[in-house]
């Protein structure tokens, strides 16, 4: 365990520890049968630990002074779950509602189902924090890293099983009102970036919450591929249709290249050469994003390894209790104490 001063100036006053230990001049108690007595053991020790008790009160609150501190250090956990990063959307369609359901749509959510009509006129980025909050809160064994992104990503809190400062940054990222861009391939390469020089200890998501998509170009796209199976990441894409929305897939008979023009239609066939590290999901209710993010969670619930770093920790308190309780024992003592001779 390391531990650190803030003020070690404060510790030119140690050496008053030792005036305990002095030994003023004792006027000899004259009596003929002193020299018959045993050698009193048990009163040397009471002396010697009152000695102790009274160096403890002086040392201690000079090391509070000092302002004496446990260092930054590093623990390791075992646990179940993932380190998670979200990806949090924050442009200006966010503040609008679902756009419902439709026939068709990415894999996921074809296979989640969207059924459920309450709640769909509240803005998304409201229902979606709710959501979030309430998956943060059931699974307090794993890490969560957040970012927020519309046209830039703003990267909010690093990785953390504090949940409440992570449920602050979630209640943070969802107020005012957003910006009319979104650079999701930014946002992915922000979320990628906060695995950076990380050991692995268990499965690494992307949970994207998105209602919009985006033309990546093909030099940051190749950085993706690249950076997703180097950091053995899964993306989980969250598609909060909006009313009018074309949605994930183009409609059954349209032109399949027509498609591509549509921001939606063209990321999901971009991240869907990822294979399995990526999954879609498109909802149009708030019920179907529960679903959605409670099959993300399934599919996280697996054993890790992990490290947490863990802040410098001041000790003042519990030196000033130290030599609060020395200075009770002492005076605890003096109270006890009786005059044999006079």
């Amino acid at each position: 365990m390391s531990l650190a001063l803030a003020q070690p100036l404060w510790l030119l006053l140690l050496p008053l520890a030792l005036l305990p230990w002095r030994r003023p001049g004792e006027r000899p108690v004259l009596h003929g049968a002193l020299a018959l007595l045993p050698p009193d053991r048990a009163g040397d020790i009471v002396a010697l630990l009152l000695r102790v008790l009274g160096s403890v009160a002086i040392a201690a609150p000079v090391l509070a002074l000092a302002g004496l501190s446990q260092g930054e250090r590093v623990v390791q956990r075992v646990g179940r779950g993932a380190e998670i990063v979200l990806l949090l959307d924050r442009s200006g369609s966010m503040d609008q509602g679902f756009g419902g359901n439709r026939n068709g749509g990415g894999e996921g959510a074809r296979n989640g189902g969207l059924t459920g009509e309450g709640g769909r006129g509240r803005p998304k980025r409201q229902v979606a924090r709710e959501v979030l909050s309430n998956f943060v809160a059931q699974r307090p064994q794993d890490r969560f890293a957040l970012v927020a992104f519309s046209t830039l990503p703003m990267p909010v809190l690093g990785f953390t099983t504090r949940t409440e400062a992570l449920q602050a940054a979630i209640a943070a990222g969802s107020l005012g009102r957003g910006l009319g861009e979104t650079d999701i391939g930014q946002a992915v390469m922000a979320g990628l970036d906060q695995f950076a020089q990380r050991p692995y200890a268990g499965a690494r998501i992307l949970l994207l919450v998105s209602d919009g998509g985006d033309h990546v170009e093909p030099a940051l796209g190749e950085r993706i591929v690249q950076r997703m199976r180097r950091e053995r990441v899964l993306l989980y894409w969250l598609y909060l249709r909006s009313s009018g929305s074309p949605g994930l897939l183009p409609p059954p008979g349209s032109d399949p290249d027509a498609g591509s023009n549509v921001p939606e239609v063209f990321l999901h066939r971009f991240l869907g050469t990822l294979g399995a590290q990526y999954q879609a999901y498109e909802v149009g209710d708030p019920a179907a994003l529960q679903r959605a993010v409670a099959d993300v969670g399934r599919q996280a619930d697996l054993p890790s390894a992990f490290e947490e770093r863990l802040p410098p920790r001041p000790l003042d308190t519990a030196c000033l209790a130290v030599a609060l309780g020395a200075a009770l024992l002492l005076w605890g003592a003096q109270c006890a104490q009786r005059m044999r001779w006079a």
